[in-house]
């Protein structure tokens, strides 16, 4: 093939020309995101029970549903969360890449299974499954400086004019409102309803009768009489639409022709459909949304076209509604991935200073700087066809692969060069001469640099895609780089190189050229040493070898690091029992205190969320998202200011808050850290289990490994527990559907029915007036007409109430004239209902159909996650009871997978490689003369990472697999000049010295030539800088030790392997040969 480029110049362009062409087109159809979709798929099971408390919800729906859920595909872990307001929430998290849409449909089928032992009132609300996308990607705020306009009204906004329309955005999953929509609220007046003999069920049934739409049919349709000449149809009276038609409803007839309608009882506002969840931003009232990115889709093509949609209905907002972004996951994606090509450009530009210094010649030095770009844009036509995203990661592969390569070229342009220069042959033919005799390497080298991914490629779940990005990026531009090597540089050596002649050289060329003489003369020495004493330096390398193996098992573990991403995120705890109203004061000097502080001139915006934290929503809690100013505006990163934020923080009144980092790959967990369900898996009770999580967390508060370590609920907080004396409700006339059904619709927003208002349908709540239910005196206000379902089937109450022998209303005549009713009739509940006071639960977590407790917290300064995981996991299992289990969950989940795959992961690595080179040599002992070489690289990664403090995680490994290859290949540069060598009839020695000779310098220069490329990753700051430094700073270690302790023990390798297998070494003479070439006629 190379003969073929070489006599035809112009088609050798034409193929790099279209590479160039569609990578760019490739390039700019390519998803943009700082990491590849790699959080698990998740579905959510969502349930509402008015009026019950967190143990109801457990019984009677939670338990209910995750009963069923067995046998649904690709299944990781569920979670759940029964609240005491009500509300059940079930996460359904699935192995990545399950097909989402068949993941909710499987879940529904399962929920379906369960609906008919579900509590009526559940299913009346409705049990919603529903796709949902962890990634979330901003969150958008509304505010108003008229002061008519309050947060309630922007939230309603949200709901009506701004969420139905960004939903439909190309590339939002799902959005997820801080607040809710209008709903008409009916708020009782108890002593009102006592002073006209009524009850909540009267009212509740005037308005289900009076506020409904009716279906009333046509005139004139078929079948019509003859001669029917029109037809048309019906219309009656619709659901409500204003205030006025609720205030009007007629509850009571009296026989003087009075009335006593709804207005005369309660009081009708406009409200929110829900309470207890508030959002500030800057310290003013706003209304708030948070927008999930769909998965797979461009984050930052979404975010551009979501703020585009924003900015067209910002247009129909009422006068004096702005939008803002308070959270935005963008801005951290773009200057990531800025960076990287900023790194990326340097890498280029530092490459080509070291070509050119190590070749001395400008026209050379121009053919591999020419193979770069068409490289890597042949790379982005190989991630387009992978369906792969621009993200870091393929970014990082890139960055490294431009080291890669140029050593293709470069192996290429110094074997032409030094044929010119010894045999005085023309540029053409020393081009094919030089091509004859590196072919074979340079298809071994390429066989094992793309090979040595292949295993990485092909693991399963998270771990496995964030290294087929990285690998796949690698072993194509390696593919890319190897079909240049054989066409295009060839091509250009023959057209572009001249023949050498002695000219006198600059300074700098002179005083390189020396010292790497010296160093060659030196080399050459050594080798000769080395190889005398072959069994020593044996020795020296097993013992090498137990280190690096010592240090990689002693090498702390982890995940990924910890990113600055631009934000802080502020947990906040009140007291249980403390109001919405003690939260926002609380939040509010918190914002204020962090602003008025040292770090406040690095704080840009506080975004505060109250009545709701990843902990649960409850009104003593809220959460707050701190953004930063940009990264080269602060001298310190986000993991240095959040210590800081906690001391500023510490002791803040009636609160208790937490600053931790922001999860670095998005949906894989709610902030950094590890994230554990302690779970009871012996059916012990919730009470047992919450001493077990008591235990491990003082065991965890004093442990130097752990820090911040705490329950992710909600803790215990005071309930008014009540029950009936049935005795006294039955001689009263009263059923305990009566008596529960009124506390209910008093005290918890009972749904009624629907209206309609500004082109929306919305809901209709019954409720007790805020004075009436403050207190435990509230049972005093509740009362309920006695009799009601004391009468047979049919029978007619005082009330003039139609109802069964079960206890149920079962209809109601609104107008029914009753004069007789008096203020007598009535019952107060007080006087059938006790009460006391207890602790109860506000949240009930379960994990995997186990009751659990959600523990959280970080590593300790100095020390790793993979260290804090394993001390709590000591905890559970020394400290803790039979039958208390550890289950992990989320970014740690992964963690453990990666951590289980990452020995096998290695060594598949060399078995592939090895039996690769089995297959290229046609011998099982040159693949180990080859792969010797390993271990000195991985000592070097491993001495550099501790070194900087870097622990065993994803880029650890992905780095490990790079040195792999990149160790074997210079030693493939050695080898196969070796081997041919003696396949030439030369003894093993000169076959060896020559070899080692010849190849010192295009080792060197491919090797500078990537460490520097590397280079600017290692001291890069910004965004996303922590994990360039630690794949920078492992490949970098590994590459230097490889490098400089393989030149001098590869063909020590080769030696003791070809004795092993039966060669004889020549007699060392006493003295080695200084310089020059024994043998210049070998294959170079």
């Amino acid at each position: 093939m190379p003969r073929f480029f070489i006599d035809r110049p112009v088609f050798a362009w034409v193929i790099p020309i279209l590479i160039c062409i569609i990578g760019v087109i490739s390039m700019m159809h390519l998803g943009i995101d700082s990491y590849p979709d790699v959080a698990p798929p998740q579905v959510t099971v969502t349930a509402t029970y008015p009026g019950a408390n967190a143990a109801t919800m457990e019984s009677t729906v939670t338990q209910v549903i995750e009963q069923q859920l067995t046998g649904i595909d690709n299944l990781l872990y569920f979670s759940s969360t029964s609240n005491s307001n009500g509300t059940v929430t079930i996460t359904l998290s699935f192995e990545t890449g399950t097909n989402p849409d068949i993941a909710e449909v499987q879940v529904q089928n399962k929920v379906n299974l369960a609906q008919p032992l579900l509590p009526a009132q559940v299913t009346q609300q409705g049990v919603v499954v529903a796709k949902a996308s962890p990634d979330i990607l901003m969150f958008l705020s509304l505010q108003s400086s008229n002061p008519a306009i309050d947060a309630a009204r922007l939230n309603d906004i949200i709901a009506s004019q701004i969420q139905p329309v960004i939903a439909r955005v190309n590339g939002v999953g799902n959005t997820l409102s801080l607040g809710s929509e209008y709903a008409v609220r009916i708020w009782l007046n108890p002593d009102k309803l006592q002073g006209y003999g009524l009850s909540t069920t009267q009212v509740l049934h005037a308005v289900s009768a009076q506020n409904a739409q009716f279906a009333t049919g046509s005139l004139g349709s078929d079948p019509a009489v003859k001669g029917q000449v029109l037809t048309a149809s019906v219309s009656g009276d619709t659901l409500f639409s204003s205030l006025k038609q609720f205030r009007d409803i007629i509850l009571l007839t009296n026989s003087n022709g009075t009335v006593v309608r709804l207005s005369d009882v309660a009081r009708i506002t406009f409200g929110a459909q829900s309470y207890g969840l508030a959002s500030v931003y800057q310290g003013k009232a706003a209304g708030g949304m948070g927008i999930y990115l769909l998965p797979g889709a461009n984050a930052l093509a979404v975010a551009k076209a979501v703020k585009a949609e924003m900015a067209t209905l910002a247009k129909d907002l009422p006068a004096g509604v702005t939008w803002n972004v308070p959270y935005d996951t963008t801005p951290f994606i773009s200057a990531s991935i800025a960076d990287v090509v900023r790194t990326l450009l340097e890498a280029i530009a530092l490459v080509f200073v070291v070509m050119l210094i190590f070749l001395q010649n400008l026209r050379a030095t121009i053919i591999p700087t020419l193979v770069i770009p068409v490289a890597l844009l042949g790379t982005f036509i190989g991630l387009s066809a992978l369906h792969f995203t621009l993200n870091q990661l393929t970014l990082f592969g890139m960055v490294l692969a431009i080291g890669i390569v140029v050593d293709d070229a470069i192996v290429v342009i110094e074997n032409v060069e030094r044929i010119m220069s010894e045999e005085h042959l023309e540029p053409k033919e020393a081009t094919r001469k030089a091509m004859g005799q590196i072919t074979g390497a340079i298809l071994a080298i390429t066989v094992v640099l793309a090979a040595v991914f292949i295993p990485s490629a092909l693991q399963p779940g998270a771990t496995g895609i964030i290294y087929a990005q990285f690998a796949l990026t690698i072993a194509v531009s390696m593919l890319v780089s190897a079909f240049l090597a054989m066409s295009f540089t060839p091509a250009l050596c023959a057209a572009i190189l001249k023949p050498t002649h002695v000219e006198k050289k600059n300074f700098i060329f002179r005083w390189f050229d020396k010292g790497l003489a010296r160093i060659n003369e030196r080399y050459a020495r050594q080798i000769g040493g080395a190889v005398r004493h072959a069994p020593r330096w044996m020795v020296v390398f097993v013992l090498l070898s137990v280190l690096a193996g010592f240090l990689y098992v002693h090498l702390p573990t982890s995940f990924v690091p910890d990113e600055d991403q631009g934000f802080m995120l502020a947990l906040v705890n009140l007291p249980t029992g403390a109001t919405l109203q003690r939260t926002e004061e609380v939040m509010d000097a918190m914002s204020d205190r962090l602003k008025h502080s040292p770090i406040g001139r690095d704080i840009a915006g506080v975004y505060q969320v109250e009545g709701y934290s990843f902990v649960g929503s409850s009104e003593n809690v809220g959460m707050a998202f701190i953004q930063l100013t940009d990264w080269d505006k602060r001298s310190e990163s986000a993991m240095q200011l959040i210590p800081q934020a906690n001391r500023i923080l510490h002791g803040l009144q009636d609160a208790r808050v937490f600053v931790v980092d922001l999860p670095t790959i998005r949906g894989l967990s709610q902030f950094g850290g590890i994230d554990m369900y302690l779970q009871a898996r012996a059916g012990q009770s919730r009470a047992e289990l919450a001493q077990a999580g008591r235990v491990l967390l003082g065991n965890a508060a004093k442990n130097a490994t752990l820090y911040g370590v705490r329950p992710n609920s909600l803790p215990d907080a005071q309930q008014l527990e009540m029950s009936v004396d049935r005795v006294q409700a039955q001689a009263m006339g009263l059923s305990l559907t009566d008596v529960y059904n009124a506390i209910q619709m008093e005290l918890a927003p009972y749904y009624v029915n629907q209206f309609t208002y500004a082109g929306r349908v919305k809901r209709v709540y019954l409720q007790a007036d805020a004075p009436y239910r403050m207190g435990i005196d509230a049972f005093q206000h509740i009362y309920t007409p006695s009799g009601i379902s004391s009468a047979s089937t049919g029978a007619t109450s005082t009330s003039g109430e139609t109802t069964n022998t079960s206890g149920y209303l079962t209809q109601v005549n609104p107008t029914a004239t009753n004069s007789s009713l008096s203020p007598y009739n009535m019952v107060p509940l007080s006087s059938v209902v006790k009460t006391h006071w207890d602790v109860g639960p506000v949240a009930l977590p379960r994990y995997n159909g186990y009751s659990a407790i959600e523990i959280v917290g970080n590593p300790a300064p100095g020390y790793s996650t993979g260290q804090a995981m394993q001390t709590l996991q000591h905890i559970v299992d020394t400290r803790l009871p039979p039958g208390f289990a550890a289950d992990w969950t989320g970014q740690s989940y992964q963690e453990v997978l990666s951590g289980n795959s990452a020995t096998l992961l290695m060594i598949l690595s060399i078995v592939v490689v090895f039996l690769c080179l089995a297959a290229l040599y046609e011998s099982w002992s040159i693949p180990v003369a080859v792969l010797l070489v390993v271990p000195l690289g991985m000592l070097g990664m491993l001495t550099f990472c501790l070194l900087r403090g870097i622990p065993n995680d994803i880029y650890f490994k992905i780095g490990l697999v790079t040195v792999i290859g990149l160790a074997a290949k210079n030693a493939i540069l050695i080898v196969e000049f070796a081997v041919d060598g003696q396949a030439r009839g030369m003894t093993l020695y000169d076959a060896v010295l020559t070899a080692g000779k010849l190849r010192l310098r295009p080792i060197l220069m491919t090797s500078m030539a990537f460490i520097l490329g590397v280079f600017p990753l290692v001291i890069s700051t910004g965004a996303g800088a922590s994990s360039r430094h630690e794949i920078g700073t492992g490949v970098i270690g590994g590459m230097l030790f490889a490098t400089v302790l393989g030149l001098l023990l590869i063909p020590v390798f080769y030696v003791v392997v070809r004795r092993i297998l039966g060669d004889k070494l020549d007699e060392i003479p006493n003295r080695l040969p200084h310089g020059g070439n024994d043998r210049t006629d070998i294959v170079a």
